[in-house]
């Protein structure tokens, strides 16, 4: 767990490091104060409104109380487990075999489960698929990646400003053409290192999210085979995102739910399921 954490802060930092980079490269000390700026307005916006936004491009609806009153148990006895307050459950019609959690704290947290996930686990699987969202939303994890995102979005936009402002740059002087170029370079480079980390960091963030789910389930074999059932029935019904919006949120879920993931592990949000489900059973030692 500490090694996750660590890691997470380095990635983090990173990130940070880039930007701020990027930014003095751009206007010196004007750019690092533009940058800063520009991520607090960026993370004000996400911090806030994040959660309501993925829950209505998924269609959630409460879930069901009287009907689902099981999960509604569940969720509370685990919460009591997580030391977090009970966050408010969503039900997502969909064949799509998932969950994910979102809020920007847990005092202000939603869970939101599919149609399809109710459909292939059974009880202690989903118990186990539950405990994994609620140690999202007790590490923080939305947040985290609210943060990742947004410095990465700050990146890539100080990338272009800079790429574009050499392109048209009238300077004839060979120096400042060789500049302009090692500039391009670097507004070209700087955006996929910060997606690289972007990405690191959402994958440590799920190792430690199912360390965490088995230890406040005390059932990590569950949690396994859930993700075992999740993995296959992903493969068996991968799709294309309806929108960017969608394949942007797609972290968020517990395995990855659209089409084209796993082709590089290095650009995969979720690390590799067998990773996963080796630790897990690797906690009953």
């Amino acid at each position: 767990m500490f090694w996750n954490q660590l890691k997470t802060v380095i990635f983090l930092a990173s990130l940070s490091a880039i930007l701020f980079l990027i930014s003095f490269w751009i206007g010196g000390r004007n750019g690092l104060i533009f940058a800063f700026a520009i991520s607090i307005f960026m993370n004000f916006i996400t911090y806030f409104f994040s959660d309501k936004i993925v829950l209505k491009l998924y269609k959630a609806v409460p879930l069901d109380e009287n009907k689902y009153k099981n999960i509604y148990d569940i969720v509370h006895e685990l919460s009591i487990n997580a030391k977090i307050p009970m966050p408010k459950l969503f039900y997502i019609d969909s064949s799509m075999a998932n969950a994910f959690a979102t809020g920007r704290n847990p005092e202000n947290a939603s869970v939101a489960v599919t149609k399809g996930i109710l459909e292939i686990l059974d009880e202690h699987e989903l118990r186990g698929v539950l405990a994994h969202e609620l140690s999202h939303i007790k590490n923080r994890d939305i947040l985290i990646a609210t943060i990742a995102a947004t410095v990465a979005m700050a990146i890539a936009y100080l990338a272009d400003m800079l790429r574009w402002s050499f392109i048209f740059s009238s300077s004839r002087d060979s120096r400042d053409r060789g500049a302009g170029l090692s500039a391009i370079l670097v507004a070209i480079l700087m955006p996929i290192a910060a997606t690289l980390i972007q990405l690191a960091i959402s994958r440590s963030r799920e190792y430690l999210a199912d360390e965490t789910g088995a230890k406040i389930s005390y059932d990590p074999l569950s949690l396994a085979s859930a993700l075992e059932k999740l993995q296959n029935s992903a493969t068996k019904r991968m799709v294309e995102p309806i929108s960017n919006a969608q394949a942007s949120t797609a972290s968020l879920f517990i395995v990855y739910p659209f089409s084209g993931s796993n082709l590089f592990a290095l650009f995969s949000t979720h690390p590799p399921m067998e990773k996963r489900i080796a630790k897990l059973r690797a906690m009953i030692k």
